[in-house]
Protein backbone atom coordinates (compact mmCIF):
# COMPACT_ATOMS: atom_id res chain seq x y z
CA UNK A 1 0.00 0.00 0.00
CA UNK A 2 1.03 3.45 -0.71
CA UNK A 3 2.24 5.79 2.08
CA UNK A 4 2.01 8.65 -0.40
CA UNK A 5 -1.11 11.41 0.36
CA UNK A 6 -4.35 10.86 -1.90
CA UNK A 7 -4.59 14.59 -2.62
CA UNK A 8 -2.11 17.70 -2.20
CA UNK A 9 -5.67 19.07 -0.58
CA UNK A 10 -7.46 18.57 2.67
CA UNK A 11 -9.00 15.21 2.73
CA UNK A 12 -11.81 15.76 5.48
CA UNK A 13 -12.67 12.68 7.71
CA UNK A 14 -16.17 10.86 6.57
CA UNK A 15 -17.95 12.38 10.16
CA UNK A 16 -16.97 16.03 9.28
CA UNK A 17 -19.34 15.91 5.99
CA UNK A 18 -22.52 16.88 4.88
CA UNK A 19 -24.69 13.47 5.00
CA UNK A 20 -25.84 13.53 1.22
CA UNK A 21 -21.97 13.66 0.52
CA UNK A 22 -21.15 11.26 3.24
CA UNK A 23 -24.05 9.14 2.39
CA UNK A 24 -22.89 8.93 -1.59
CA UNK A 25 -19.11 8.06 -0.64
CA UNK A 26 -20.46 5.12 1.68
CA UNK A 27 -22.88 4.07 -0.96
CA UNK A 28 -19.80 3.84 -3.33
CA UNK A 29 -17.71 2.38 -0.69
CA UNK A 30 -20.84 -0.47 -0.32
CA UNK A 31 -20.69 -1.47 -3.67
CA UNK A 32 -16.65 -1.27 -4.69
CA UNK A 33 -15.36 -2.21 -1.58
CA UNK A 34 -13.30 0.53 -1.12
CA UNK A 35 -13.82 4.67 -1.52
CA UNK A 36 -12.61 5.67 -4.70
CA UNK A 37 -9.81 8.68 -3.62
CA UNK A 38 -11.26 10.91 -6.20
CA UNK A 39 -14.36 10.82 -3.58
CA UNK A 40 -12.40 11.55 -0.69
CA UNK A 41 -10.33 14.56 -2.47
CA UNK A 42 -13.15 15.83 -3.93
CA UNK A 43 -15.34 16.63 -0.80
CA UNK A 44 -13.44 18.43 0.76
CA UNK A 45 -15.17 21.54 -1.20
CA UNK A 46 -18.71 19.82 -1.00
CA UNK A 47 -20.84 22.08 -3.93
CA UNK A 48 -18.36 21.20 -6.28
CA UNK A 49 -18.58 17.57 -5.44
CA UNK A 50 -22.43 17.15 -5.93
CA UNK A 51 -21.94 18.89 -8.92
CA UNK A 52 -18.82 16.85 -10.52
CA UNK A 53 -20.63 13.73 -9.66
CA UNK A 54 -24.19 14.47 -10.78
CA UNK A 55 -22.45 15.50 -14.32
CA UNK A 56 -20.33 12.50 -14.40
CA UNK A 57 -23.16 10.02 -13.25
CA UNK A 58 -25.22 12.01 -16.17
CA UNK A 59 -22.64 11.25 -18.48
CA UNK A 60 -21.26 7.85 -17.37
CA UNK A 61 -24.30 6.07 -15.69
CA UNK A 62 -26.03 5.21 -19.25
CA UNK A 63 -26.61 2.91 -21.96
CA UNK A 64 -28.32 4.91 -24.76
CA UNK A 65 -25.94 5.74 -28.05
CA UNK A 66 -22.29 4.41 -26.69
CA UNK A 67 -22.42 1.61 -24.42
CA UNK A 68 -20.68 1.97 -20.84
CA UNK A 69 -17.67 0.28 -22.04
CA UNK A 70 -17.18 2.59 -24.56
CA UNK A 71 -17.90 5.61 -22.56
CA UNK A 72 -15.46 4.45 -20.56
CA UNK A 73 -12.61 4.30 -23.77
CA UNK A 74 -13.29 7.58 -24.34
CA UNK A 75 -12.22 8.46 -20.39
CA UNK A 76 -8.99 5.89 -20.55
CA UNK A 77 -7.55 7.13 -24.23
CA UNK A 78 -8.09 10.99 -23.56
CA UNK A 79 -6.40 10.51 -19.90
CA UNK A 80 -4.05 8.78 -21.50
CA UNK A 81 -3.58 11.49 -23.40
CA UNK A 82 -3.63 14.26 -21.14
CA UNK A 83 -1.13 12.53 -18.23
CA UNK A 84 -3.36 11.63 -15.61
CA UNK A 85 -2.06 8.85 -14.09
CA UNK A 86 -5.52 8.82 -11.74
CA UNK A 87 -8.36 8.64 -14.13
CA UNK A 88 -6.24 6.31 -17.00
CA UNK A 89 -5.70 3.84 -13.37
CA UNK A 90 -9.15 3.95 -12.34
CA UNK A 91 -11.25 4.03 -15.11
CA UNK A 92 -8.98 1.28 -16.87
CA UNK A 93 -9.91 -0.83 -14.32
CA UNK A 94 -13.57 0.19 -15.21
CA UNK A 95 -12.76 -0.39 -18.53
CA UNK A 96 -11.51 -3.96 -18.15
CA UNK A 97 -14.59 -4.86 -16.08
CA UNK A 98 -17.52 -3.41 -18.41
CA UNK A 99 -15.30 -4.60 -21.98
CA UNK A 100 -14.75 -8.00 -20.50
CA UNK A 101 -11.25 -7.33 -21.66
CA UNK A 102 -8.19 -6.70 -19.93
CA UNK A 103 -6.21 -6.60 -23.07
CA UNK A 104 -8.63 -4.43 -24.56
CA UNK A 105 -8.20 -1.88 -21.73
CA UNK A 106 -4.47 -1.48 -21.18
CA UNK A 107 -3.84 -1.34 -25.24
CA UNK A 108 -6.77 1.51 -24.92
CA UNK A 109 -4.21 3.20 -22.30
CA UNK A 110 -1.30 2.84 -24.09
CA UNK A 111 -2.24 3.82 -27.71
CA UNK A 112 -5.87 3.29 -28.88
CA UNK A 113 -4.94 3.76 -32.43
CA UNK A 114 -3.21 0.00 -32.11
CA UNK A 115 -5.87 -1.50 -29.84
CA UNK A 116 -8.37 -4.60 -31.14
CA UNK A 117 -11.31 -2.18 -31.33
CA UNK A 118 -13.59 -1.92 -33.96
CA UNK A 119 -13.15 1.06 -37.25
CA UNK A 120 -16.87 2.51 -35.04
CA UNK A 121 -14.22 2.83 -31.82
CA UNK A 122 -11.41 4.47 -33.75
CA UNK A 123 -13.53 6.84 -35.28
CA UNK A 124 -15.19 7.84 -32.01
CA UNK A 125 -11.78 7.62 -30.04
CA UNK A 126 -10.37 10.04 -32.87
CA UNK A 127 -12.85 12.33 -32.23
CA UNK A 128 -12.72 12.52 -28.53
CA UNK A 129 -8.83 13.09 -28.59
CA UNK A 130 -9.50 16.43 -30.62
CA UNK A 131 -12.19 17.51 -28.50
CA UNK A 132 -10.08 16.90 -25.30
CA UNK A 133 -6.64 18.15 -27.19
CA UNK A 134 -7.69 20.97 -29.85
CA UNK A 135 -11.49 20.92 -29.74
CA UNK A 136 -10.66 24.22 -32.18
CA UNK A 137 -10.23 22.43 -34.97
CA UNK A 138 -14.11 20.87 -34.61
CA UNK A 139 -15.68 21.08 -37.46
CA UNK A 140 -18.53 19.58 -39.93
CA UNK A 141 -16.48 17.09 -41.83
CA UNK A 142 -15.65 15.53 -38.13
CA UNK A 143 -19.61 14.89 -37.14
CA UNK A 144 -20.03 13.51 -41.19
CA UNK A 145 -17.38 10.83 -40.46
CA UNK A 146 -19.42 9.79 -37.17
CA UNK A 147 -21.87 9.26 -38.93
CA UNK A 148 -20.82 7.38 -41.90
CA UNK A 149 -19.95 5.03 -38.77
CA UNK A 150 -24.03 5.16 -37.16
CA UNK A 151 -23.33 8.28 -34.75
CA UNK A 152 -26.61 10.01 -34.11
CA UNK A 153 -25.95 13.47 -32.72
CA UNK A 154 -26.78 12.47 -29.06
CA UNK A 155 -24.13 10.08 -29.21
CA UNK A 156 -21.75 12.86 -31.02
CA UNK A 157 -22.53 14.95 -27.81
CA UNK A 158 -22.20 11.99 -25.26
CA UNK A 159 -18.62 11.42 -26.62
CA UNK A 160 -17.32 15.31 -27.07
CA UNK A 161 -19.24 15.58 -23.65
CA UNK A 162 -16.82 12.84 -21.91
CA UNK A 163 -13.86 14.12 -23.40
CA UNK A 164 -14.44 17.96 -22.16
CA UNK A 165 -15.89 16.76 -19.11
CA UNK A 166 -12.81 14.47 -18.29
CA UNK A 167 -10.31 16.80 -19.42
CA UNK A 168 -11.46 18.97 -16.71
CA UNK A 169 -11.25 16.04 -14.20
CA UNK A 170 -7.32 15.11 -15.78
CA UNK A 171 -6.22 18.60 -15.01
CA UNK A 172 -7.85 18.52 -11.03
CA UNK A 173 -6.62 15.07 -10.38
CA UNK A 174 -3.27 16.39 -11.72
CA UNK A 175 -3.33 19.36 -10.02
CA UNK A 176 -4.15 17.95 -6.34
CA UNK A 177 -1.68 15.16 -7.09
CA UNK A 178 -4.89 12.50 -6.50
CA UNK A 179 -2.96 9.19 -6.22
CA UNK A 180 -5.09 6.00 -7.65
CA UNK A 181 -6.10 3.66 -4.84
CA UNK A 182 -3.78 0.17 -5.11
CA UNK A 183 -7.33 -1.52 -5.50
CA UNK A 184 -7.48 -0.47 -8.60
CA UNK A 185 -4.40 -2.24 -10.33
CA UNK A 186 -6.17 -5.59 -9.87
CA UNK A 187 -9.52 -4.80 -11.06
CA UNK A 188 -10.96 -7.15 -13.74
CA UNK A 189 -7.28 -8.76 -14.14
CA UNK A 190 -7.91 -11.39 -11.05
CA UNK A 191 -11.57 -12.88 -10.30
CA UNK A 192 -13.45 -11.47 -7.60
CA UNK A 193 -12.90 -13.77 -4.60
Amino acid sequence: MSERPISRFPVPELKDLPEDVRAKILAVQEKAGFVPNVFLTLAHRPAEFRAFFAYHDALMEKDEGLTKAEREMIVVATSGANGCLYCVVAHGAILRIRAKSPRVADQVATNYRKAEITPRQRAMLDFAMQVSLDSATVDDADFAALREHGFTDDAIWDIGAIAAFFAMSNRLANVSSMRPNDEFFLMGRVPKA
